[in-house]
């Protein structure tokens, strides 16, 4: 497969996770594991790309800490090119930060990512040969308002294709003014309301399907509508489905939906339909949520089609 990189933008550190062992007192210390893994959704996409043997480069932001360097060090062990991130002296590298429940639903989390305001307008026109040169870009909305705007006018100068991540209900309503010129899009349920502008988030197969094909309506090629235990629905131009939740004993839910992102642009970038893009996403996804990392370290072309959901 010859190409050019994919140019991957956004959010990188460090996750922190309680998990108790029983229902959680908010007044009183609980009983359970606390885990940290690498993390953030950039981050997390870029890596499932590269140890899918696709030529990933990052533009992130990380403070001059241990933190930091661990970060940069485990994309680097995945193949990841992190020369051009941008490490920052005296700020701290992200952290996110979340209890969940007992039964692994989120109950409440902080994310503390200052340190991504450095990646801005000048640091990111200051890598425009690598957008000249991008097979495809993906963000995540942690971007800010000028920073994105600075990304869609890059792209349109290349005509490169843009994926994002909404990443948040409350930072997807970033991605609104570019919905029409969003390759595809790969919102959760919550996220819909934000993006689509509905009443009502996605909650069902037949929502999500609405939703996704109403996102297509404003603009966007592939639209994706993540349903967590209940599958996915998407749609393009040329129609859409559904796709059932494989089902599987969860460890921990972080990063299956980046792995999802990660493995459906494996595909669409190899050039398969959309509909077996989208298999190979759900089938990555599945097996990100039986691991306590966040990505898979034993991700492999070979490894997606021996476990394909059908």
């Amino acid at each position: 497969m010859e190409m050019g990189h994919v140019l991957v933008i956004g959010s990188a550190g460090i996750d922190i996770k309680g998990h108790p062992q029983q229902a959680v007192d908010l007044a009183a210390p609980n009983t359970g594991v606390v885990r940290q893994t690498v993390g953030g959704v950039a981050r997390n996409i870029a890596e499932n790309l590269a140890r899918l043997e696709i030529n990933t480069v990052l533009l992130t932001a990380v403070g001059r800490d241990h933190a930091g360097r661990r970060v940069l060090r485990r994309c680097q062990d995945a193949g990841v090119d992190v020369s051009h991130v941008r490490v920052m002296p005296g700020q701290r590298t992200g952290t996110y930060l979340a209890v969940l429940r007992p039964d692994e639903r989120l109950l409440v989390a902080i994310s503390d990512f200052a340190v991504l305001a450095a990646v801005d307008s000048a640091y990111l026109a200051g890598h425009e040969p690598l957008f000249a040169e991008a097979a495809l870009i993906v963000i995540d909305a942690t971007l800010d308002e000028a920073a994105l705007a600075t990304v869609f006018e890059l792209a349109s100068r290349y005509s490169v294709r843009v994926c994002a991540d909404p990443t948040t209900p409350r930072l997807a309503g970033r991605l609104c003014p570019y919905l029409d010129r969003l390759y595809m899009v790969c919102p959760n349920a919550a996220e819909t309301t934000a993006l689509c502008g509905l009443e009502n988030p996605a909650s069902d197969h037949e929502t999500a399907v609405a939703a996704a094909r109403h996102l297509v309506s404003l603009g966007v090629q592939i639209a994706v509508v993540t349903l967590g235990e209940s599958g996915l629905a998407y749609a393009d131009s040329s129609g859409g489905g559904y796709i059932r939740a494989i089902k599987t004993q969860v460890v921990d839910p972080t990063g299956a939906g980046d792995a999802f992102t990660g493995a459906a642009i494996f595909g669409l970038l190899n050039n398969l339909d959309v509909d077996e893009a989208m298999r190979l996403g759900a089938t990555a996804a599945s097996l990100t949520l039986q691991s306590q990392q966040a990505v898979l370290r034993n991700l492999s072309p070979e490894l997606l089609y021996a476990r394909l959901a059908v």
